[in-house]
């Protein structure tokens, strides 16, 4: 699939790595401000929160 990119791509190779480059960026800016928001309510990551005060770990040797 990369190959067929790339073959189709137009241009110099240095013209074809800067198209592909932007097409990267693109591709994960849709996913992080689009796809991954949308899909973040829908699946659960963290069902076992628990809902107390955080404590200071305690010193080695104290106790």
């Amino acid at each position: 699939m990369y190959g067929w990119i790339w073959r189709n791509l137009p241009g110099t190779w240095q013209v074809r790595t800067a198209i592909a480059l932007a097409l990267v960026v693109a591709l994960c800016a849709v996913l992080w401000y689009l796809v991954f928001p949308w899909l973040e309510p829908k699946v659960q990551f963290d069902p076992g929160v628990v809902d107390s005060t955080p404590t200071a770990p305690a010193r080695p040797g104290a106790g």
